[in-house]
């Protein structure tokens, strides 16, 4: 038996309930993402909060860097173990902005087409997309040049995130060892 107060009620529960369904899903939307952020936040975070740091090093007109973003960095058991145990940081090889770094300057140089600091990162090697990991202290443990899938990546940041890189068994090892599992 229907009264006329079911139309209403029906109509209160649409009013009340869908806005906060949509709310869910946006929030669970913004959890499917990576947290990007600047060097400089990534540093002062790292400072307050130590962590390991990863920055994707790219460029605007590189594909394999669209690629990546598009497919790599949207896995979902990437984007958990990058946020949970990485600052991640994007980070244009051919940025103007001047970035400060252990007391130092690193600017935009016409003559590398790059930013110093990505010139000091990838060692002179100048190859996108290079993902490069520092550790909680601050300290450089080296770049990784080239597109990875998601599996390729998923390795490599266990690599340095469980600090196997410590032990002296080298990347190629592990990608082989964990290749198997």
């Amino acid at each position: 038996m229907q009264t006329s107060k079911t139309p209403f009620i029906r109509f209160l529960f649409f009013l009340l309930i869908i806005p906060g369904l949509s709310f869910c899903q946006m929030q669970e939307k913004k959890m499917d993402k990576i947290h990007w952020m600047s060097f400089q936040e990534a540093v002062k975070k790292s400072q307050a909060q130590p962590k390991k740091i990863f920055i994707d090093v790219y460029t605007n007109w590189c594909g394999w860097c669209k690629r990546m973003d598009a497919t790599t960095f949207e896995d979902p058991a990437i984007v958990a173990y990058v946020n949970k145990n990485y600052y991640a940081v994007k980070f244009n090889a051919e940025t103007h902005d001047t970035i400060q770094f252990m007391n130092k300057s690193f600017v935009f140089k016409p003559e590398y087409k790059s930013n110093e600091f990505a010139v000091q990162m990838l060692n002179g090697q100048m190859s996108y997309p290079t993902s490069v990991y520092f550790d909680e202290a601050l300290n450089e443990i080296g770049p990784m040049p080239g597109y990875l899938n998601a599996e390729q990546f998923i390795i490599a940041i266990k690599y340095f995130g469980e600090n196997i890189y410590k032990s002296g068994k080298s990347l190629e090892d592990y990608f082989k060892e964990s290749s198997k599992n």
